[in-house]
């Protein structure tokens, strides 16, 4: 089945991204899991009724089947079997699946009640079902690294210092990977360590059940298990949590429980089996669903333990599991952790003895009365004994052979540092197991580096991988950083940067950079990209109208045209494509045999790109990657490795308020923002660095057009992100000033420049300062400057330092200071100025005094003078130097207030040019243009904006006038209110309208300045100052009268109507007013200024492209345009003050010089940082302090007891060794004088044995002495031959300890089984095997095996090798590819050791072998080879042969032979390969090279 439940990466991601990632339509519902889990999970039960014979059950109330269960515990067909029966009972018989009848949820009771899935399974069940139930039924999310923690079932003390630190670095390892923990799911023993170390993490952490935690326990071994009984699922099922009973409850800290039926009750261990499967089913799985192949390791973590732990151990090193043994946590782990630190030759029989009755005293007890010479008398009468016997034996064989395996054990030491955490030593051995297994794996450091990636260990990546020791390539890491990126993992980005990772080469090609974008999470960049992707392709089916979609495939993944375009819309259409488009052409042949060509450009508007200047910068691209989907940390980390960083900050706000605008769910929006702030910042610290050194390079860098942001500038990235905080930096309003004094220096006064504007002539004799000749005198200066100090000094080389020349500066001649004077942007708006109130004085003097029927001369000018004002919008409109194109820049003009004013008084003055030109609309007219006088006015408003003092003022008072705007809403209410109230009771029926409101709404807002109504109160009213009936137009309506003419209304109401008015309108209201408008100037005066800085850019660049002529001159200067570039065709001319593109050499200068202001910025940064820390440490209380200091003496007082309980302890195992040892001694002295009375005659008749402490000892001591040569010559040999397992067959050997492989050492237990792959009736034949036996001891196994024949079986192993490039020190050897894709030697098979040229002849083909021949063969080895094969009658003998080539030639001749003879090579690829330990040849094999490599060392 292939792993669905990993990450789900993009497919076809950019059809489908309107979906969440979670895929809702495919998750099943609550009833589809139910039926799913009745379906596939079974349980077992009994169906043959077996009543147990007469014992201790016979005292029961109830018949007890074999099973275990009562007989009422049966279903009914069980029982009338019983009634029929005709056999013995047999659980492989009798035992049958049905479908499971307990699962779902499990609630447990207690103080923390907590709830957890669950399933009875049958010990049957596939670990397939199991898997597919925990990912897909469960949701659990696939594991990264599965720790199975096995030990001790019961309850065991473990020290309180262990306890801890196990269980903080389970938790860690745990909750760092995305691990799976497998325990046995009780709450007793290991079991019960683990549930408390996920409990206490869950009370502590905000993220519950992130810690997925698997129970596998046996079902019938489970107390009340009853209440998870339901054929329909229990959600959830009430587990009490009492304590009473025999039987072993479950784990309430557990989440999720596979509880393992095999239809038995009181029965222990039978999930171990099912335990394994899904053990070894899940390491075969790939992590992640990743391209790279890494299965999901898996690591055994021991506690405690008996045999049973031991058999788990063996059998899990055998499957190359690594396992971690905590030593202190007693019996077997303590029995393993003391042999592991000793070499293999002193780990014996009597040793293990020794630790075993030391650590496990109990189990030691129960048989250590009895010997082993008497267990091997009794082993055909008690089957009990013989499998005492077998753990005795086999025992100390396991325990070497998990000792040799040192690659896949490690020891925790809890008193030493050697690991530090558990957490570490878990990963570490890991590692520590890859490792091992890469010196026969090339790639092995690359299952350790995607480990420690999926896991997100830094630390161990750093400390096992990037070692000093280690060289990688940039290429070797390019699928490391990919994953990276991917799997956001930004720390690790980092290493993999600071250790020689090339962005260039690793975003070489296109492919990677579109992976990356189609590996993006479900964000809302990735929506609109997906959308654009659909569009694209959507219109170019439209377009080519194609019948057979054959390349429809090519267009629908994510290219970085989509992503240019997608980018190009969120920086702005100023800027052109950071991807320049394909150049080439799709051609599409139809079958009427006509053709369509398009570019992939397709509808859009040619693009100004040049291609030949396309460049790219691969740290640009990451980053762009990485915020666009607000990855905060991955595109600071990218962001440090710009080129052009300012710019790169800049471009990421603009992107992310961009989103921010277009994002609905206004909490992304406020992340992004956020983030978008933090570049701004980033943008400021690195700008004012570059300030502070060096003010010219800054301002370039502010104008410097970036051909990495789509050819535009920092600046105009600054104003289009809103990056007010950043354009009121003072570098950048030096700039601005710079421009806005044109050529004209900054340190003229105004007057100054007013007085020259009038009387030029004054230019001339150094009146008004300009810029060069400011650059001129300080340069003299400082020339002057250095000559001054080298004559006090009597230094030369100061004199030479590299200076400007004064000399070569040119000052401006006469007509250049006048040009300079008038086309500056300050002199211009000055003009503009005088101009603007001349035409308001012309235009106040037409309508006040010259406004005739027929236009007078003034009317004309004015006309005239309009018309020049109208051209000059036109051309400001028309005007788009940024290519923003019509409809930005359409949007840009109308956003300015100001704008919105000069359009609007136009509109007017239109509009009363036309009716003054009627003659019945002739006084309207001169009403519209009154009016529209009153708009010039307050256009006049902006000739303010830019005083740095009035200028932030005008900010406020817009502020202030939307306030007003909202306020009057409110202030409306109370005025229509006591207006309406007013006019009703005090008149009645009044059908004039403009009465109506007068009294209504007039009348009540003028209260509100004091005007009060007289018509309210009796005393103040007149009869005269209204009309009766309401007839007379001039007055308003009388009140209702009397008929005594006096007002009838009441009076008393009208006065407090008045007076509450009165009180909430004018005094709470107007108030309320004013406190507003203080809070709002309170609010803005702080951002005034930054607000009116950067709105000065406008101004600045308006009057900066404005002809120099003010109006009516201006329209001149409009005339001369337009015949230059509509008449004359020429190009529009291009200003460098916001726009200039350095020469590549300047600018390359430029960028480095930034980059390191960068540095500097971002080191200062992390100074601050530190200084920051420190500061808040020293600020912490003394009361934690001491609250820390009493908590460290409690921890040192536990450790100091512990310490002393250790120490007694030890003492007295010291002094129980030396009664031991003072009692063999006596043991030897006592058989020594019996053997003397023997020689002398002086024996008694009857023998008694002596009593030993051991068989095991008297064995192994009374052969020591006679077989140690023999044992330290064996010693190399027999570590594969004694594997437990044969390869290939279900046949085991017998178990033999190291001391009992030599044939010379006693070992009267041993009976191996026979085996022989071969039909051979000779072979089992005692006297025949006999005559073979194998010279290197016993193996534990009789017969042929899997070899060829009885006795040695000869093989040859052809090592040809050479000298790389014949001048380096560099050994290769020629290697053939067999069909499992492995590397081997050439080899072949001897009938004898004489059969040489014919083997060569096998192995090699004819030239080849009479070429090789002629070379002179060295022959390097020549015996017992141990082999997996070998057997106590077959063995493998190997001779290894050395032929050296000298030269490249001839090497490259005997590889074209071997072709053309098209035997080897026929099965596989020939491969000069360099002779390393990381060699990928089989054990035997790379002993063979590794014998040649010494030879040609020694030779050499």
């Amino acid at each position: 089945m292939e792993d669905t439940g990993g990450s789900k990466l993009i497919q076809n991601r950019t059809l489908s991204i309107g979906a969440d990632s979670k895929v809702i339509s495919l998750t099943p519902t609550f009833q589809d899991s139910v039926t799913w889990i009745q379906k596939n999970i079974s349980k077992k039960e009994c169906c043959f009724f077996s009543e147990k014979g007469a014992s201790s059950s016979a005292q029961q109330k109830e018949d007890v089947c074999m099973c275990g269960y009562s007989k009422s515990e049966h279903v009914a067909d069980a029982i009338w079997t019983e009634d029929r029966g005709d056999g013995t009972w047999d659980p492989h018989v009798h035992v049958r699946e049905v479908p499971t009848d307990a699962f779902g949820e499990i609630s447990f009771g207690g103080l923390r009640q907590t709830t957890t899935k669950y399933a009875r399974v049958s010990t049957e069940t596939s670990p397939e079902v199991l898997y597919q139930l925990m990912t897909e039924q469960w949701k659990v999310f696939p594991p990264n690294l599965l720790i199975s923690v096995t030990g001790g079932a019961k309850n065991f003390y473990l020290k309180t210092r262990l306890k801890n630190i196990f269980q903080r670095g389970l938790i860690k390892v745990a909750q760092t990977t995305g691990a799976w923990i497998i325990t046995g799911g009780t709450n007793t023993g290991v079991m019960k360590h683990v549930g408390q170390a996920v409990r206490d993490y869950s009370l502590s952490s905000s993220m519950q059940g992130q810690i997925v935690t698997i129970g596998m326990a046996t079902w019938g071994v489970i107390h009340n298990k009853e209440v998870l009984v339901n054929s329909q699922g229990c959600f959830p099922a009430h587990y009490p949590m009492d304590v009473k009973g025999r039987l072993p409850r479950l784990d309430n800290n557990h989440t999720h429980f596979l509880l393992v039926d095999d239809g038995t009750y009181g029965r222990y261990g039978f999930e171990t089996n099912l335990r394994s499967r899904l053990e070894k089913f899940i390491s075969e799985k790939t992590l992640g669903n990743k391209a790279v192949g890494v299965n999901i390791p898996v690591v055994l973590v021991v506690l405690d333990g008996g045999a049973g732990t031991l058999n788990t151990i063996y059998t899990a090193m055998l499957n190359d599991t690594p396992c971690v043994v905590l030593e202190g946590s007693g019996r077997m782990a303590d029995v393993i952790a003391h042999a592991a630190g000793l070499p293999v030759k002193q780990v014996t029989i009597s040793l293990i003895d020794r630790l075993v009755k030391k650590f496990l005293s109990k189990e030691y007890d129960n048989f250590s009365d009895l010997t082993i010479i008497d267990w091997t008398k009794k082993v055909e009468e008690h089957n009990r004994l013989l499998v005492v016997l077998r753990f005795c034996i086999r025992l100390p064989f396991q325990i070497q052979d998990i000792i040799r395996m040192s690659h896949l054990l490690t020891v925790f030491r809890g008193g030493g540092d050697s690991h530090g955490d558990v957490d570490v030593a878990i990963l570490q051995a890991l590692f520590k197991a890859s490792r091992v297994s890469a010196s026969q794996v090339v790639d092995g450091w690359r299952r350790q580096l995607e480990l420690a990636i999926v896991w997100n260990r830094v630390d161990i990546a750093t400390t096992e991988i990037f070692t000093d020791e280690s060289q990688w390539k940039s290429s070797d890491l390019h699928w490391a950083m990919f994953s990276a990126l991917v799997g956001n993992k930004p720390r690790f980005v980092s290493l993999l940067l600071e250790n020689g990772v090339c962005l260039r080469e690793f975003l070489q090609s296109e492919d990677t950079l579109c992976g990356l974008y189609k590996q993006l999470p479900n964000c809302f960049f990735l929506r609109k990209l997906a959308k654009r992707v659909h569009t694209s392709c959507f219109r170019r089916r439209k377009v080519f109208a194609v019948r057979n979609r054959v390349h429809s495939s090519q267009t629908e993944g994510i290219a970085l045209k989509h992503v240019s375009d997608e980018v190009r819309h969120l920086l702005g259409n100023f800027t052109q494509p950071i991807y320049p488009p394909p150049t080439t052409m799709y051609h599409f042949n139809m079958e009427d045999g006509t053709s369509l060509s398009r570019s992939l450009s397709g509808s859009q508007a040619p693009l100004r790109v040049d291609l030949a200047e396309a460049q790219r910068d691969p740290a640009r691209d990451l980053f762009l990657w990485a915020v666009v989907q607000k990855n905060k940390e991955l595109s600071e980390i990218t962001w440090e490795q710009c080129t052009d960083c300012v710019s790169a900050a800049l471009a990421g706000c603009k992107i992310l308020r961009k989103m921010a605008e277009e994002e609905s769910d206004a909490d992304e929006a406020a992340n992004m923002q956020e983030l978008a702030d933090h570049f701004e910042m980033h943008a400021i610290g690195v700008f004012t660095k570059c300030y502070s050194e060096s003010e010219e390079r800054a301002k370039r860098l502010l104008v410097r057009v970036s051909p990495f942001w789509g050819k535009t500038t920092c600046l105009r990235l600054a104003l289009e992100a809103n990056c007010k905080s950043f354009v009121a930096l003072s570098g950048v309003q030096a700039l601005l000033t710079e421009i806005w004094c044109g050529e004209l220096s900054v340190d003229n006064p105004v007057w100054r420049v007013t007085i020259c504007m009038i009387f030029f002539p004054l230019i001339y004799t150094g009146f008004l300062t300009y810029r060069p000749d400011d650059l001129i005198q300080k340069q003299n200066k400082k020339c002057e400057d250095i000559k001054t100090v080298a004559s006090v000094t009597g230094s030369v080389h100061r004199t030479k330092t590299k200076s400007p020349d004064p000399t070569t500066m040119k000052s401006l001649n006469c007509w250049s200071r006048l040009t300079c004077l008038y086309s500056s942007p300050q002199v211009k708006f000055y003009w503009n100025i005088v101009s603007y109130f001349a035409f308001l004085f012309l235009f106040a003097i037409v309508l006040m005094m010259d406004f005739q029927t027929t236009p007078s001369p003034a009317e004309i000018l004015l006309y005239v003078w309009l018309f020049s004002v109208v051209t000059e919008e036109v051309r400001q409109f028309i005007y788009d130097p940024d290519g923003f194109g019509f409809h930005k820049k359409a949007r840009m003009y109308f956003r300015e207030l100001w704008n919105i004013l000069d359009v609007l008084s136009i509109i007017l003055f239109i509009i009363g040019l036309v009716f003054r030109l009627t003659t019945k609309l002739f006084y309207a007219g001169k009403v519209v243009l009154c009016l529209d006088f009153v708009v010039f006015c307050l256009r006049l408003m902006a000739i303010f904006s830019i005083s740095r003092t009035l200028g932030p003022k005008i900010i406020i008072v817009r502020r202030m006038m939307m306030d007003m705007f909202f306020f009057m809403f409110l202030l409306s209410i109370w005025v229509v209110a006591y207006g309406v109230a007013k006019q009703g009771i005090l008149i009645h029926n009044d059908n004039r309208l403009q009465w109506i409101l007068r009294g209504a709404v007039y009348e009540p807002y003028l209260i509100l300045f004091g005007n009060v109504p007289t018509n309210v109160d009796y005393s103040e009213f007149h009869l005269d100052s209204c009309s009766m009936n309401g007839s007379d137009p001039l007055k308003p309506k009388c009140p209702v009268l009397n008929e005594n003419q006096t007002p009838a209304f009441p009076e008393w109401l009208t006065i407090i109507m008045l007076c509450v008015y009165l009180l909430f309108a004018n005094i709470l209201l107007l108030n309320l007013l004013i406190a507003i408008f203080n809070f709002t100037f309170q609010e803005v005066q702080d951002n005034t200024d930054r607000i009116w800085k950067f709105q000065r850019y406008e101004l600045i660049k308006e009057y900066h492209s404005r002809p120099a002529a003010p109006p009516p001159f201006i329209i001149l200067s409009h005339l001369s345009i337009f015949i230059r570039n509509v008449v004359l065709c020429r190009p529009p001319l291009k200003s460098r003050k916001f726009r200039t593109e350095l020469p590549h050499i300047e600018e390359e200068k430029l960028l480095s010089w930034e980059a390191l202001m960068k540095d500097r910025y971002l080191l200062s940064t992390q100074q601050q940082q530190s200084q920051t820390m420190e500061r808040c440490t020293s600020a912490i209380p003394k009361s934690i302090h001491l609250d820390s200091t009493v908590m460290h003496m409690v921890n040192a007082i536990t450790d100091r007891l512990e310490r002393e309980e250790e120490i007694s302890s030890a003492i007295l195992i010291k002094r129980l060794a030396r009664l031991e040892e003072q009692v063999v001694h006596s043991v030897k002295g006592l058989q020594w004088i019996m053997e003397s009375l023997e020689s002398k005659g002086l024996a008694g008749k009857e023998e008694q044995p002596l009593p030993v402490p051991s068989t095991v000892e008297e064995s192994s001591e009374t052969s020591d002495s006679e077989t140690s040569d023999c044992v330290n010559e064996t010693y190399d040999f027999h570590v594969k031959a004694r594997q437990f397992h044969y390869p290939n067959s279900e046949v085991t050997r017998f178990p033999v300890p190291e001391e009992k492989v030599p044939w010379e050492v006693s070992f009267s237990s041993y009976e191996p089984s026979y085996f022989s792959s071969e039909d051979n009736t000779d072979g089992s034949d005692a006297e025949v095997l006999e005559n073979f036996r194998n010279p290197g001891g016993r193996t534990g196994i009789r017969g042929q095996g899997s070899l060829n024949h009885l006795g040695a079986n000869l093989h040859v192993d052809l090592v040809i090798t050479r000298l790389r490039d014949s001048g380096r020190s560099v050994l290769e050897f020629l290697a053939v590819e067999d069909k499992q894709k492995k590397m081997v030697l050439p080899w072949g098979l001897l009938e004898s050791p004489r059969d040489l040229p014919s083997a060569v002849l096998r192995i090699m083909g004819n030239s080849s072998c009479e070429k090789l021949l002629e070379k002179a063969e060295i022959k390097l080895f020549d015996g017992y080879v141990d082999d997996v094969r070998n057997t106590d009658n077959a063995w493998v003998e190997t001779t290894v042969y050395n032929i050296h080539l000298g030269s490249s030639e001839d090497s490259e001749e005997i590889v074209n032979m071997m072709r053309e003879d098209n035997f080897w090579c026929s099965r596989g690829s020939l491969k000069w390969e360099e002779v390393s330990s990381k060699n990928g040849l089989c054990s035997d094999q790379s002993d063979s090279l590794m014998r040649v490599a010494k030879w040609r060392n020694r030779d050499s």
